[in-house]
Parts: C-alpha cells; sequence; structure tokens
C-alpha cells in the first residue's frame, strides 16, 4: 500500500493552511497514495503554545470540520487521517483523531489519551483525555492502530494496539523545540523521539508512521520566543527500518510503501508476542511499585 504522509506548517491563518493542505492530498492521490495522514491539529496554529480561553473558540466548527474533511477524503478517493480540535459539550473538549473512508463516510475516530502539560505545550488546559480505549480502526486499507503525538513515548498504548490486531501504528504529532536550546539537547530530543517510535514498531512487528509539522510559532502572548517544529517525519517498517524520512524544516509529501505481509514474516522469526510473561506482568496497571 503506497501511503503519503503530510508535513506541513501554519501559513498564517485556517484558510490558508487548510488550501495547502488540500492540494497535497490532491497531489498524493494522482500520485497513487490510497492511504493519507495529516499532522496533529493540522488545521490551524498550535494554539497550545499558551492558556488563552478565547482560543477554545476554535472547537466551534468541529462538526463543519467533520463534513469538510469527509468531503476531501472522498472527493481523492483516500482513507484520510485527520487531527481536529472536538468540542463535545459545554466545557468538555478533546484532541481527537479521525479517519475517514475513502467514500467519505467516518471509519472511526481516537482521542488522544496522555495529554502533556509543559512550557508551551500547555494541552491539560484545553483537552480533556480520551475515554474511547486503544481500539484500532478498520477501514479499507487495512486495521490502523491511531495515536496521537504524546501516545507516542508510551509502549502500553502501541502495545494494546497490536494486541487488538492493527496492522499499522499511526501519530499525528506535534513536536518541536527551542531555539535557545543548545545543538547537543536538540539532537537528543529528536535522537529519542525517533528512538521510541522505532522501538514500537520492533517490540510489535508492525510498520508504523510519524507526521510532525514544520515551521517556527511565537508565543501571541510574548512570554515565550516560539516553538520550533523539527519535522523529521518518517514511515519504519516492522523492524523499526526507515522506509522514507523528511528533513526537519521543509514542506513536503512523504512518500512509503507499506506492506502488510511483512510483519508476519518478521513475527514468525522475532516472536515477542509468544514469549511474552502476561502471568508475571500484574504490576503494569500499578502507577509505582513501593
Amino acid at each position: 500500500m503506497k501511503i503519503a504522509a503530510l508535513q506541513q506548517k501554519f501559513h498564517g491563518s485556517k484558510k490558508k493552511t487548510v488550501e495547502y493542505t488540500c492540494k497535497a492530498i490532491e497531489e498524493a492521490a494522482k500520485n497513487g497514495a490510497k492511504f493519507v495522514v495529516l499532522g496533529e491539529l493540522h488545521q490551524d496554529r498550535y494554539f497550545c503554545i499558551n492558556e488563552n480561553t478565547d482560543n477554545f473558540d476554535l472547537a466551534e466548527d468541529y462538526e463543519k470540520d467533520l463534513i469538510f474533511w469527509s468531503d476531501i477524503a472522498k472527493k481523492n478517493s483516500v482513507v484520510l487521517v485527520a487531527s481536529l480540535f472536538e468540542k463535545r459539550t459545554l466545557g468538555l473538549y478533546h484532541n481527537t483523531a479521525v479517519i475517514f473512508e475513502k467514500d467519505g463516510r467516518i471509519a472511526g475516530k481516537y482521542r488522544k489519551m496522555h495529554i502533556p502539560d509543559d512550557p508551551a505545550f500547555y494541552e491539560k488546559f484545553y483537552f480533556t483525555p480520551g475515554d474511547l480505549g486503544f481500539e484500532p480502526i478498520k477501514t479499507s486499507v487495512g486495521k490502523i492502530g491511531l495515536l496521537v503525538c504524546w501516545d507516542q513515548w508510551y509502549p502500553e498504548a502501541a502495545r494494546l494496539m497490536a494486541l487488538k490486531g492493527a496492522d499499522l501504528l499511526v501519530y499525528p504529532t506535534a513536536i518541536g523545540w527551542f531555539d535557545d536550546d543548545c545543538d547537543d539537547e536538540k539532537k537528543r530530543q529528536l535522537e529519542a523521539w525517533i528512538t521510541i517510535q522505532r522501538s514500537h514498531a520492533i517490540a510489535n512487528g508492525l510498520p508504523l508512521i510519524s507526521v510532525n509539522r514544520v515551521g517556527k510559532e511565537s508565543d501571541d502572548k510574548g512570554v515565550l520566543d516560539g516553538i520550533r517544529f523539527w519535522g523529521n517525519s518518517f514511515a519504519a517498517g516492522a523492524q523499526g527500518e526507515i522506509l522514507a524520512s523528511a528533513d526537519d524544516g521543509e514542506e513536503m509529501i512523504l512518500y512509503a510503501d507499506i506492506d502488510f505481509k511483512r510483519s508476519e514474516n518478521v513475527r514468525r522469526i522475532w516472536p515477542f508476542l509468544r514469549d511474552r510473561r502476561i502471568d508475571a506482568y500484574a504490576g503494569l496497571t500499578k502507577r509505582f511499585i513501593d
């Protein structure tokens, strides 16, 4: 299966950003992509850079956004992963990823489970932790283990998706560094980010797609200088091998060929699921073992 991952930046407004995205999806479809993955909260700026109650207004178009991206998936006949700011009811919001089938219907959605709270990543202010669990979404291109950004640091999330039959792990992401960080620290962060996700592919014998944004986005309150999103979107195979990767600054459509049959071959030679000691893992459900 040919996939396309859209590494893009914020274009100054939702309208201009969405226009760019739609053109990129159309190009990906014309180039044979059957499955297209967009980054985290791709429609607009990364508003979680500070805490501002006015930003909740950005979720008011959630239902309209569902209809819009449904139409885009159908128009281009692709299975599409979008990442949206969901208003569930008054005062209750989620960071929600949605998969649209190639005929436009909603195949399923995932509400981000792990919510960070760090300088310039104030997501706990905006998002309620997900309540849909770790459930692969059935699509015409396979069962998708859809997770979002901060989820990518947790092996439990990837494992549960694998144990429930996911064919592919997918991580829409928005992660970056501060320009004031030293080069060594930036390198350590980036290598850790790539390594942890490749390890999920290896440990579960599954291919994986991670899509990050690029570009520098400022703090409109002026408290921080801003975030420079580091890109480096990539696709990995079932042994963690890099199938395709992007750089740290340019918008691009990243293409890769995903072979689901390879997962079975890899799991036959590395039977991690067979050798799991499920009788000895009860402690994993505890916060800490004193």
